[in-house]
């Protein structure tokens, strides 16, 4: 995979990470202080719920329109803190107080930090004045 290929699937991986309402997101360039892979992409959830939703969401955003499937996952059964490892870059993905307590961040401290992707949220559209749909489900007052 080359460099730019890399960093542009960490990229990909982040906005489908952001997608789900991650948290507290950082990639960290670790190609300069000789690390076992390029790229840290490090993420919280609010619950293990969002945790496990969020990893979905990565692995199949790269399985989709990267063809790149995990060289190996871990965490999934408790999911304070799942792992996929996809060789050049490694997807963290932690429950609040468990990122806390390994604190990543500062362990590679000297690794520079990579400018996480922007999502644009499209508003919901307005609900018609007389749409009786949205009525009934409470999203409109009479």
């Amino acid at each position: 995979m080359t460099e730019n290929n890399t960093l542009t699937m960490v990229k990909a991986a982040a906005a489908a990470a952001i997608g789900r309402r991650a948290q507290d997101g950082v990639i960290l360039d670790l190609r300069e202080l000789d690390g076992f892979t390029d790229y840290f992409a490090i993420f919280s959830g609010a619950s293990d719920i969002q945790v496990e939703g969020i990893s979905e969401a990565v692995v199949e955003e790269l399985e989709q329109n990267w063809q790149q499937r995990p060289w190996h996952r871990e965490g999934a059964r408790k999911a304070d803190w799942i792992l996929l490892d996809y060789v050049d870059f490694v997807v963290h993905i932690f429950l609040a107080e468990r990122r806390d307590y390994y604190n990543l961040e500062r362990l590679w401290a000297e690794a520079e930090r990579v400018e996480l992707p922007v999502l644009e949220r499209t508003p919901l559209p307005e609900p018609d004045a007389y749409d009786e749909d949205a009525l009934i489900l409470g999203l409109q007052e009479e």
